[in-house]
């Protein structure tokens, strides 16, 4: 092997070597992007799930004695989570003796 063919291969690897780095800085900024992208997907899911869980209690406060049809078995379900949370803190208060 003479010398050119020797700088010949170092300059291929030397090329091989860049653009491989240049492609794993590519795909590293890409994951970066995509993880920033997910959060503020998760970001917005969250700010819906707030508004969502709002606009039902508001509704329950309005409607829930009353509620239409499509909103009663959810109403009922609610005021009997109530019903039971106050007998179990009642149960909490008799065992505290208060």
């Amino acid at each position: 092997m003479n010398s050119f063919d020797a700088k010949n291969i170092a300059n291929k690897l030397g090329e091989t070597i860049s653009v491989k780095g240049k492609e794993v800085t590519d795909k590293a900024r890409d994951l970066v992007e995509i993880a920033n992208l997910k959060s503020q997907i998760k970001t917005n899911e969250d700010v819906m799930k707030r508004n969502y869980t709002e606009i039902g209690r508001l509704y329950y406060e309005l409607h829930g004695m009353e509620p239409e049809a499509d909103y009663e078995e959810q109403c009922r379900a609610i005021e009997n989570a109530q019903n039971m949370i106050t007998d179990l803190e009642e149960k909490i208060r008799e065992i505290k003796g208060i």
